[in-house]
């Protein structure tokens, strides 16, 4: 078990629940609307916007991976650390999407709180979170 993964379970930052597959469709809808989102922001010129949604596409996306497993988590490095313990470490997940999730991460942050942001890094992260959407997808058989 991962070090992170471990902790995260220890603090109560991720937690054990049963599956739910209303859930699981309830965050697959939030991903596709946040990508959406973010085509359509992008498409106006709202470039820190589009950053964001895209980002959110991703981790609504990645919500759905970790209830499909039975867990929640309380924190986003609390999901990146499931994501990597139970779908990277177990080859059901190219390591290339966590480091795309975790520059989807870095990128959201700096267009939220530093207010810097790029059409190109903009572009780059609307693509990445369509095939990790797509990814997750296929993982979920949906």
């Amino acid at each position: 078990m991962d070090y992170h993964f471990k902790r995260c379970l220890e603090k109560k930052n991720l937690i054990k629940v049963d599956i739910d597959k209303d859930l699981i469709k309830k965050e697959l809808k939030a991903a596709e609307s946040d990508l959406k989102d973010s085509q359509d922001v992008l498409n106006a010129g709202k470039v820190k916007w589009a950053t964001i949604s895209a980002y959110y596409s991703m981790f609504h996306a990645a919500r759905a991976l970790l209830y499909s497993k039975g867990y929640r988590e309380k924190s986003h490095f609390c999901l990146r650390a499931a994501l990597k313990n139970l779908f990277v470490d177990k080859n059901l997940l190219e390591a290339s999407f966590l480091d795309d999730y975790d520059t989807a991460k870095d990128l959201r942050e700096n267009a939220d709180y530093k207010s810097d942001f790029s059409q190109s890094s903009a572009e780059q992260l609307l693509n990445k979170a369509k095939q990790f959407l797509d990814k997750t997808k296929k993982l979920l058989k949906l």
